[in-house]
C-alpha cells in the first residue's frame, strides 16, 4: 500500500500530471458528486510550491466548470419537470434566490449547499454568463484564502 502511495505522489508531483488531476478532481467536486478537492489543491501547493498560482488557476477552472455543469443540469431539469412552488421553506428559499440573481452563485463554493445553489440558479433561469462569471470570482477566493489559511497555519505551527 505503502509504494502505491508513493507512486501516486511521485506521478503528482509531475506539474503536467499534477495540474490535470487537481482540473479534473475539482471538476468532479463541483458536481453533486461527494468528493472535495482539497487535499488535491493543498497536496500538489505542499509538492511544488512554484506552481502555486497554475494549481489555483486550474483548480478553479475545474471547479467552476463543474459548477456550470451543475448550471446545465438545473436548467434541462426545469424543462422537463413540474414548476409547483410551495410556500414552504423551499420556496422561500427559492424565492430568495431569484430575488438575489447570480450573485448568489458567489456561493457555489460553499461546503454542502454551494453545488445545489447553482443547480437551483439553472432550475430558475438565472442568466447563465452571469452566474458563471459569480461562480467564478467565489471559487477563486475561496482556493486563495484556503491556500493561504492552510500554508500561513502551516508556518505558525513550523
Amino acid at each position: 500500500m505503502e509504494a502505491h502511495l508513493h507512486t501516486l505522489l511521485d506521478l503528482l508531483s509531475l506539474p503536467e500530471y499534477g495540474l490535470a488531476t487537481v482540473f479534473v478532481v475539482s471538476f468532479i467536486s463541483a458536481t453533486l458528486l461527494p468528493l472535495g478537492s482539497e487535499p488535491a489543491v493543498l497536496g500538489l501547493i505542499q509538492l511544488n510550491p512554484a506552481e502555486y498560482w497554475p494549481v489555483i488557476l486550474m483548480a478553479t477552472a475545474g471547479n467552476t466548470l463543474g459548477g456550470a455543469l451543475d448550471w446545465w443540469m438545473g436548467y434541462g431539469a426545469s424543462k422537463v419537470a413540474r414548476h409547483d412552488q410551495p410556500e414552504s421553506a423551499n420556496g422561500r428559499a427559492l424565492a430568495w434566490l431569484q430575488r438575489l440573481g447570480p450573485k448568489a452563485c458567489l456561493l457555489g463554493w460553499l461546503p454542502v449547499v454551494g453545488d445545489p445553489l447553482c443547480t437551483l440558479a439553472g432550475w430558475l433561469r438565472l442568466p447563465f454568463w452571469p452566474c458563471v462569471t459569480y461562480m467564478l470570482i467565489g471559487k477563486f477566493l475561496r482556493y486563495v484564502v484556503m491556500t493561504g489559511a492552510f500554508f500561513g497555519g502551516l508556518k505558525l505551527i513550523a
